[in-house]
């Protein structure tokens, strides 16, 4: 895929970002860039690939994001991603959980740049698609200053062709994940600046951005803006993405269209063996604050998870919701 201005994207989220949240969002932005829960190179290289890195081709363009520190494993994962035809491989190293940094990847990764250098280096070797980093600005006491642009030169030396950046140092000690996305102050300002000393190269930007206003303002600085847990809780803000960042012609969204493909979808997932709850935990978030949100939230959180639900469920969810409130202000509060 090519790098053009702007790119918006939806972060990778463990445990959130599956197929059947991608296949989801899909349906709502046709053009919104899409990452893949983090995928560990020795799960792929020794666990059931096709549950791991399968995907609907709906979901196109769509990101594989890699955790590790073996270059040689990291470079296997990507041969063997090669066939599943993804759009772009990234490698972790923003992620602060305990059970990342066991592993020695993640956001720990920041206080060892050769390695990280030494796995883009290798990746691309073998990678028929971009090769991406997505990293914090530092971690514990390091000094973003100084950190930042050395890890951004080091990786973009070794062949990365893009970087995105989460504007939040990492605390290794002493900070849960949860506290690692909401504890350590923002710093916009710095990402900006890395924009301004590789103009040439591809810059994004993630961490708490709340809204399509505050994205659109980041995209005067920057190449790329990503959106987590503001986009998963609040799919809705999504069907606006295509007309406000990527110049699609603006016109009313049809929520019952989205309705009867995740119906459609729901029935052939549960036809090979799947159940509701697997996609239906991903829709809840969808209407937040719109009448009808909190029976809607209600029926696919208890519904969904009984034995046998079927995609009847999804029907009696939007039944709860007003569709007609559902207006630009509404999308954009």
């Amino acid at each position: 895929m090519r790098y053009e201005n702007p790119i918006f994207a939806v972060a990778p989220m463990i445990d959130w970002t599956d197929r059947h949240c991608r296949y989801f969002h899909r349906q709502i932005s046709r053009n919104a860039l899409l990452y893949t829960e983090m995928v560990v190179a020795d799960a792929i290289i020794h666990g059931p690939r096709d549950r791991l890195l399968g995907h609907d081709a709906a979901e196109h363009p769509v990101a594989l994001q890699l955790g590790g520190s073996d270059p040689a494993k990291l470079a296997e994962a990507v041969r063997i991603a090669e066939p599943f035809a993804y759009d772009e491989i990234n490698l972790n190293v923003g992620c602060p959980s305990d059970r990342v940094q066991s592993g020695t990847f993640g956001a720990c990764l920041m206080q060892t740049p050769d390695v990280v250098a030494s796995s883009v280096s290798a990746m691309k070797q073998v990678a028929r698609v971009p090769v991406t980093v997505k990293c914090r600005i530092g971690v514990d006491e390091q000094d973003p200053e100084t950190v930042l642009p050395d890890f951004i030169a080091r990786v973009l030396d070794a062949g990365a062709d893009a970087v995105w950046v989460h504007a939040r140092k990492a605390w290794l000690k002493g900070l849960s994940p949860k506290e690692n996305r909401e504890i350590p102050p923002l710093d916009y300002e710095i990402v900006y600046r890395m924009k301004e000393r590789w103009p040439q190269v591809f810059i994004g930007i993630n961490g708490g951005i709340q809204s399509l206003d505050e994205a659109a303002a980041h995209l005067k600085h920057v190449d790329g803006v990503m959106l987590g847990r503001a986009a998963y809780q609040n799919a809705a803000i999504l069907a606006e993405v295509d007309q406000r960042f990527f110049g699609r012609e603006s016109s009313p969204f049809d929520w019952l269209a989205l309705r009867d493909t995740m119906m459609a979808y729901a029935e052939a997932h549960i036809a090979g063996g799947g159940r509701l709850q697997h996609i239906a935990r991903h829709m809840v978030g969808l209407f937040t604050g719109l009448p009808g949100a909190r029976r809607y939230r209600q029926i696919l959180s208890t519904d969904a998870a009984k034995a046998g639900a079927g995609p009847e469920v999804i029907a009696a969810a939007f039944a709860a919701v007003d569709l007609a409130a559902l207006s630009e202000e509404a999308l954009t509060a």
